[in-house]
C-alpha cells in the first residue's frame, strides 16, 4: 500500500495535467476567488491550489499522505500568501473549533475513508457562517453512468489511492448539516463546483 500510495503521488500531476490545464484550471481560480482570512484546504495533495490562493490572511492545508506532502514543495514556494502544510486526516483535525473563515476540499473527498466524520470535524472548525467551497467528482445522475462507476469503483480504489467515483459527496454534506447555497455542474454532472455556509 505504501508503494502504491508514493507511485500514486508521483504521478498524479502527470495523469491530471491535461485537464488541469483544459478545464480545471479554470474552474479552481473561480471557487478560490470566493475564499476569505483564514483558510483551512483539507487535502492539499499535490499543492495544486498553493499559487492559486489570492487576498486571503493565511492557507492551513492538511495532507494525510507524506508523499503528496512532499510533492507539494514546488507549488509551495509559487504561493503568493502564507501557507503552512500539516500532515493530518480529514477526520480528526488538530485545530480548535470555529478557527477558519473558509474551508476548501477539490478532488478529496472521493478518498477519505470516513466522509461523514470528516464532514463533522470541516464544520466544527469552521466560524458560524464561515465559507466552504468544494470541487469534487460525484456520482453521476444518469443511470447508466452511475451504474458503470459502481461497477468501476472497487478496482478503481485499489489503483487511485482509495478513490471512490461512485461517492455521493453532495448528498453526504446536505445531511451532515451543510447549507449548500450554490452548484455549478461539469462534464454531464461528473464534477461539481460547490458553495456552502456553516450554519450553525
Amino acid at each position: 500500500m505504501k508503494i502504491l500510495s508514493r507511485w500514486f503521488a508521483k504521478w498524479y500531476d502527470f495523469f491530471m495535467n491535461p485537464l488541469e490545464k483544459r478545464k480545471f484550471i479554470k474552474i479552481r481560480q473561480e471557487l478560490l476567488s470566493k475564499a476569505s482570512g483564514r483558510v483551512l484546504e483539507i487535502g492539499s495533495g499535490t499543492g495544486i491550489n498553493f499559487p492559486l490562493y489570492k487576498g486571503v490572511d493565511k492557507v492551513v492545508a492538511i495532507e494525510p499522505s507524506p508523499f503528496m506532502q512532499e510533492r507539494s514543495r514546488i507549488k509551495h514556494s509559487q504561493a503568493t500568501v502564507p501557507i503552512k502544510v500539516v500532515l493530518a486526516s480529514a477526520e480528526q483535525l488538530p485545530f480548535e473549533s470555529d478557527t477558519f473563515d473558509t474551508v476548501v476540499a477539490t478532488l478529496v473527498f472521493c478518498t477519505i475513508p470516513n466522509p461523514e466524520k470528516a464532514i463533522e470535524e470541516m464544520r466544527r472548525v469552521c466560524k458560524p457562517n464561515g465559507k466552504i467551497l468544494l470541487f469534487e467528482h460525484v456520482k453521476m445522475e444518469n443511470r447508466f453512468l452511475a451504474v458503470l462507476q459502481d461497477w468501476v469503483t472497487p478496482a478503481w480504489k485499489k489503483i487511485c489511492d482509495g478513490c471512490c467515483l461512485n461517492r455521493e459527496t453532495l448528498t453526504l454534506l446536505r445531511t451532515n448539516g451543510v447549507s449548500v447555497l450554490n452548484v455549478e455542474n461539469y462534464y454531464s454532472g461528473l464534477f461539481v463546483n460547490i458553495e456552502a455556509e456553516n450554519q450553525k
